[in-house]
């Protein structure tokens, strides 16, 4: 909430109490300019999730803010987050078993697009997600993408500003929500065209294809299955091999 300087002055109880009680922030602004917050206080036990910059504790995990104050807060961490909806998503470290996944699939996949258009990348890898009714991006790093207009779409920053036209996330527990729920509507209204769900948990592999921005088709793949591309002809994985890493 951004309130200027001489209203916080003046109704300082007020805005403490937004602070305190209702878990806001707000911003505080002097001629039209951003120059301080006043945010909630942090104990011991919350400095564990906090991201530490420029000498300011602030815990950022489930924080709604505008896009323009993410991409200020993102610039100006080494933390990895993701913004979805308006609130930030802090990212932990994946687990052995993630990466080893991750790394098979991303050699099928490098081998199938070697000589195509279309690169292969892995997170993380920033993306602004624009949705068809919505101004406001959602900035994600999905675990693996493949990008097929790269060559057009990329600012002066050597920063990826187009649409993938495949995107797949790797699930754990943690994140099921975020990537079977909101990262799906996501992509679906952002012009992604086919999306991957790979569940290790449950050992299959869910498909999504869309069109005009809605499910035009849905496929689930288990073990002793060939998970197969709806939109990439001979795009296949062997869905019991994926999950036989051994630990």
């Amino acid at each position: 909430m951004l309130v200027p300087a001489s209203k916080v002055r003046n109704n300082f109880s007020k805005y403490l109490k937004q602070v305190s009680g209702e878990n806001k922030e707000i911003i505080i602004t002097k001629n039209n300019v951003k120059v301080a917050r006043l945010v909630p206080y942090i104990t011991d036990l919350d400095k564990y999730f906090t991201i530490r910059e420029n000498a300011v504790d602030y815990n950022y995990n489930h924080r709604k803010v505008s896009y323009e104050e993410f991409m200020e807060i993102y610039e100006n961490s080494n933390a990895r987050m993701e913004y979805i909806n308006g609130e930030i998503f802090l990212l932990s470290s994946p687990s052995v078993f993630h990466q080893a996944v991750l790394g098979d699939l991303y050699t099928i996949f490098k081998e199938y697009f070697k000589k195509g258009k279309c690169r292969v990348f892995t997170a993380p890898f920033d993306v602004h997600f624009r949705k068809t009714d919505i101004d406001v991006p959602d900035v994600m790093q999905p675990d693996l993408l493949v990008i097929c207009d790269i060559k057009n779409n990329i600012n002066e920053k050597g920063k990826y500003m187009g649409t993938p036209t495949l995107t797949l996330e790797i699930v754990s527990p943690n994140t099921k929500r975020k990537d079977m729920v909101l990262k799906l509507n996501t992509y679906m209204r952002s012009g992604v065209a086919e999306y991957w769900i790979v569940e290790p948990e449950n050992r299959r592999i869910t498909i999504y294809n869309f069109i005009n921005y809605e499910i035009d088709k849905n496929e689930v793949y288990k073990a002793g299955e060939i998970a197969k591309s709806i939109i990439f002809e001979r795009l296949e994985i062997d869905v019991g091999y994926l999950f036989e890493q051994g630990f």
